[in-house]
């Protein structure tokens, strides 16, 4: 994993839990393996589990034939896609991440994003600071709010899944896309299924939770924004290539949507972009996931991983290559 995030999951004491587990150095992190120092090599060689985050190094056939007592990789965080490669499969290495628990602060924050967005509390909050006096809320606002409106999750992901198990008390309609998932499933889930076009015409807020794929690159384009409802929200925790951004702006610099982006294409907008400083867009830099003390749910979650490898049991949260080409 990378220097910082060891360093910053240490502060919590959160990794003092694998001492109960297993024999492991946490003083030493290891950010770098084919130019690692004899030292760290010589650790490589007799790991039998890699415990890795953020940061961590790409696991190719050369990496890999330097531990070659490696029987699992446990990744503290979400996505494995970063540095598990083929060469990991090939040779029977069991995989665990801990996106599920990663998926529960981006659930949080969804939540909230479609409740605010609903009744409009950006665009309130930002009329009161320039006006500095009691707005009159009835005859501006008399038409948002959070009773009955129509919520499209895109994804049945853990997130997805997630974010429909939580609107599921309130007064609001969820619909569904996921063309993985049968209708059966999806109502289930307490969802209505729909096509992803008239998802986007009926909602008044749609949050996205697709993986970054090559057929999901730019789902929401320029035909598929303008289906959008005047006045309806676009939320994006997932990857920002799933919106065209260029062709979003066209909607957002006139006002006809609002968004909510926690991520974009690039994953830092230019200086000059219009995104910083629209009034119907809260763009934050990729805060939905775990942040501060959240990180020490997803090392527990891995920590529990690595105690039970040492109990000679399946992990509760494996990760095949099969599902790694529909996941994030």
């Amino acid at each position: 994993m990378g220097a910082d995030i060891h360093r910053s999951l240490l502060a919590e004491g959160t990794l003092d839990r694998l001492h109960t587990v297993a024999r492991v150095d946490t003083t030493t992190t290891i950010t770098t393996i084919n130019d690692a120092s004899p030292a760290d090599a010589l650790r490589l060689a007799r790991a039998e589990v890699l415990f890795t985050h953020w940061g961590a190094p790409a696991l190719t056939e050369d990496t890999l034939g330097r531990m070659p007592r490696l029987r699992a990789v446990v990744h503290a965080a979400g996505s494995v896609k970063h540095h598990v490669t083929d060469a990991v499969w090939k040779r029977g290495i069991t995989v665990s991440s801990a996106a599920a628990a990663n998926a529960l602060p981006v659930a949080e924050f969804t939540l909230a994003a479609i409740l605010f967005a609903n009744k409009r509390v950006l665009d309130i909050a930002l009329d009161y600071a320039r006006t500095r006096r009691q707005p009159r809320l009835l005859p501006y606002y008399s038409g948002h709010g959070n009773y009955r409106r129509t919520v499209g999750v895109v994804g049945a992901s853990r997130i997805g899944r997630r974010v429909i198990e939580l609107l599921g008390p309130l007064d609001l309609h969820v619909l569904l896309y996921d063309p993985y998932l049968d209708p059966a499933a999806a109502r289930a889930l307490g969802a209505e299924p729909v096509g992803l076009d008239e998802l986007a015409r009926r909602s008044d807020v749609v949050t996205i939770h697709a993986p970054q794929l090559p057929d999901t690159r730019h789902m929401f384009d320029t035909r598929r924004l303008a289906l959008l409802r005047d006045g309806a929200t676009l939320i994006n925790t997932a990857r920002g290539s799933l919106v065209d951004t260029e062709a979003l702006l066209r909607h957002l610099v006139p006002g006809r949507i609002h968004a909510v982006l926690d991520v974009t294409e690039p994953d830092v907008p230019p200086a000059d972009s219009p995104l910083y400083t629209l009034p119907n867009v809260l763009l934050t830099p990729h805060i939905a996931g775990s942040l501060g003390n959240e990180l020490g749910r997803m090392t527990d979650w891995a920590t529990d991983e690595v105690g039970r490898y040492a109990q000679g049991l399946p992990f509760a949260y494996g990760v095949g290559p099969d599902e790694l080409t529909r996941s994030a």
